[in-house]
């Protein structure tokens, strides 16, 4: 039995680093989690820092960390844009945690609510690597 698939374009500022037909793909978007399958109604909406689970044609799957942006929905298309995508074996632990380690700082140390946002921003971006860092880790196990 074949399965049913749509288009999905993963573009960042800098390059396209995904381009293809997939089954599903799943994110987390400003309201909370997105499932998106074939025949998904058209839709518009920001996404938050975290994981993008790409499920392709016959089940393979990819991971990428995503710093937030935006999804759109068309008829038999999806596309995802975003400042900063990298493919989830191409996340460095050690820099995630230090970018974690330096926002955490710079919340202690803040003295007004822009310094507060901007450290709280950056935060969030660091523990959705660790996340997505963790999430494949656990997949390698299996």
């Amino acid at each position: 039995m074949s399965r049913m698939t749509f288009h999905l374009d993963v573009v960042s500022a800098e390059e396209m680093l995904f381009s293809g037909a997939v089954e599903s793909v799943s994110l987390t978007g400003l309201e909370g989690e997105l499932g998106i399958y074939h025949g998904h109604a058209p839709l518009l909406t920001q996404i938050r820092p975290g994981m993008v689970q790409i499920v392709r044609l016959h089940g393979s799957e990819e991971v990428m960390y995503i710093s937030g942006g935006m999804l759109e929905i068309q008829p038999g298309t999806a596309t995802v844009l975003a400042d900063t995508v990298i493919r989830a074996t191409d996340l460095d632990e050690a820099k995630a945690q230090e970018a974690k380690k330096a926002a955490e700082d710079q919340i202690s140390n803040s003295h007004g609510d822009i310094e507060y946002a901007q450290a709280e921003a950056e935060l969030a971006k660091a523990i959705a690597q660790l996340r997505v860092i963790e999430f494949t880790r656990q997949r390698r196990v299996r």
